[in-house]
């Protein structure tokens, strides 16, 4: 394994997802290390990985990993996907010789900063909620979480109804049901974290819909927090806009299938246009 040490001013960071939400955590990290190189792959030919197994799960996420450090010289890896860091995280750190960084542990991480109560609930996809991966996370930092899956939120972020009355009508109609739990089990949750890294597009209508005073956790922006200081990167600066020279990492993405979608509504999660996506095959 190549030591931070020895590496160039600007290292190449490779970033996976199972589609393309993961532009989220990339768009997080783009901010922070502005002076990085960027591989980007979405696996959209093999999405949904929630209604694959653990094994099917691990191969394709392995092959991802690989294909960005061996295609695309990537010295670190940050799984941007919540299925692929809850199911396959050890797989894929078998599977390449670089540091590995899911986005669950550092979501967990983030609320056991936020918390005072150690009460806290996760909102995420049903396949992320199915595998308990953000309970275990949070248990072992000495938190209660309750999880709930929100399936209609993704196809509502992807529809680029992020400012819509339907898509605040369904948060509350979740967090209502969720705290109805809580309360229930006697819980008093202070922090929200979310589990889904479409989700961040609904931060401002998730923010309206909590209870005063609730913190919002975004796994993504955690994600990048802990990449910087796990890879031991050089931190240049937080970057709210890509107008600038220092400000234009290298980045190229790369899609499995769906490459038209992907530079169509990749703009959505990044903040900015993706540019030309190359296609990819990485097998069945």
């Amino acid at each position: 394994m190549t030591e931070p040490n020895q590496l160039s001013s600007s290292p190449t960071i490779g970033v996976f997802d199972s589609g393309f939400g993961g532009l989220t955590v990339l768009r997080a990290l783009l901010a922070r290390l502005p002076q990085a190189r960027f591989a980007f792959l979405g696996d959209t030919a093999r999405l949904p990985y929630g209604s694959k197994s653990r094994r099917t799960i691990a191969r394709y996420a392995s092959e991802s990993a690989q294909f960005l450090v061996s295609q695309q010289s990537a010295q670190y890896m940050v799984i941007a996907c919540n299925t692929a860091s809850a199911l396959a995280l050890d797989a894929i750190e078998s599977a390449v010789p670089v540091p590995v960084l899911g986005v669950i542990e550092p979501g967990a991480a983030a609320a056991r900063s936020a918390s005072q109560t150690g009460d806290v609930l996760v909102i995420a996809t049903d396949a992320t909620v199915q595998s308990h991966a953000y309970a275990a996370a949070c248990q072992a930092r000495g938190l209660r979480a309750i999880e709930k899956a929100c399936p209609l939120l993704v196809p509502l972020v992807e529809e680029g109804w992020t400012d819509h009355p339907v898509t605040a009508q369904v948060i509350r109609i979740y967090l209502d049901e969720l705290l109805q739990v809580a309360a229930a089990q006697g819980m008093n949750p202070d922090t929200l974290v979310l589990g889904c890294t479409h989700y961040p597009l609904l931060r401002p209508l998730i923010e309206k819909a909590v209870p005063a005073g609730m913190q919002v956790i975004d796994s993504a922006d955690a994600a990048a927090d802990a990449a910087v200081h796990l890879f031991n990167l050089p931190l240049a600066g937080f970057a709210e806009e890509m107008g600038t020279a220092a400000s234009k990492p290298e980045l190229r993405c790369f899609a499995t299938d769906s490459v038209d979608k992907f530079e169509r509504l990749g703009g959505r999660f990044l903040g900015r246009p993706v540019g030309p996506v190359q296609l990819v095959d990485l097998g069945g």
